[in-house]
């Protein structure tokens, strides 16, 4: 069986480190703040005190991360996997990251014999604790195939993208597409409540047709009972909007709404709401509105 590593302890890396323990997989864990570390300690994983020692240890070795700059330093740092780098390990990065860093950081460890795999998830923290992601994967195909079983405890949906970056491309578009509807779930809501319906039964009405989706199913009742809370924070979110217009500027495309998008998001980020959940996007469209949502 094959030992495992697991670098960032967040609100997803926690529970995707969990249900890798929960798995039968012998478990490394290191994280900036204790006190996640501590929690796996207890229940049967071992701690490390930094990227080099974990990978040391390990067959593959995950990280879950905030940012670009964040997983070059744990892949390629003084204290990084690069350092315990060596022919058979396996390196899976399940942050959400500029698609060039994943193809450096896949370059400069390569040179090493490490097989790299950008594999970013969508389902956030319900799907996280409940081992029922979606798992966009770039890289080598055979290494994805060493690593599924690991994969398999973390996740329901497992696709195999292309070579390096091209998981990360997935979860662009991914991102992409939930902005979207978090705007336009925020914009409807209000665009009714204000024009003189019920928002709840327009929901109700419009869920069973063509407006039918994931956001609309999961996110209403949380807003309509005032819970703003992450979910996937809102300042994650103006970060993938960012990183995909970055991306789409390298490459000379334009995404309209997207950037309408970003500005959105990064407004909630100025105003101190970027803890809050990506579907609190709905407070900035109820300050240009005039309009707050009434909550039960």
């Amino acid at each position: 069986m094959l030992k495992v590593g697991y670098i960032g302890l967040g609100i997803m890396g926690k529970s995707m480190a969990r249900n890798i323990l929960k798995a039968g997989f012998p478990l490394v864990v290191h994280n900036r703040s204790r006190g996640p570390v501590n929690e796996l300690v207890q229940e049967g994983a071992q701690a490390a005190s930094s990227p080099q020692e974990v990978a040391s240890q390990v067959d593959v070795v995950f990280t879950n991360l905030p940012d670009s700059p964040d997983v070059e330093l744990v892949a390629l740092g003084s204290n990084g996997i690069i350092q315990s780098a060596r022919p058979g390990l396996i390196f899976v990065d399940n942050s959400t990251i500029k698609p060039a860093t994943a193809r450096h950081i896949a370059q400069k460890l390569g040179e090493k014999g490490v097989a790299c795999l950008d594999a970013p998830v969508s389902g956030g923290d319900v799907g996280a604790r409940e081992g029922k992601l979606t798992i966009m994967v770039g890289g080598p195909a055979e290494a994805l195939e060493k690593v599924r079983p690991v994969f398999e405890a973390m996740g329901k949906s497992i696709t195999h993208v292309g070579d390096a970056g091209a998981g990360q491309i997935a979860k662009a578009a991914n991102q992409i597409m939930v902005a979207a509807q978090m705007v336009a779930m925020g914009e409807l809501l209000i665009f009714a409540q204000k024009s003189g319906a019920d928002p709840r039964k327009v929901v109700e009405a419009i869920r069973g047709g063509a407006a039918q989706c994931w956001t609309l199913d999961v996110k209403p009742p949380r807003l309509f009972t005032e819970n703003r809370q992450p979910g996937f924070k809102a300042y994650m979110q103006a970060k993938d909007l960012n990183i995909i217009l970055e991306t789409a500027r390298q490459y000379g495309i334009s995404l309209p709404s997207c950037c309408v998008d970003s500005q959105l998001f990064n407004s909630m980020v100025a105003q101190g709401w970027g803890e809050m959940d990506n579907s609190a996007v709905i407070g900035v469209i109820e300050q240009l509105a005039s309009e707050t949502l009434k909550t039960s």
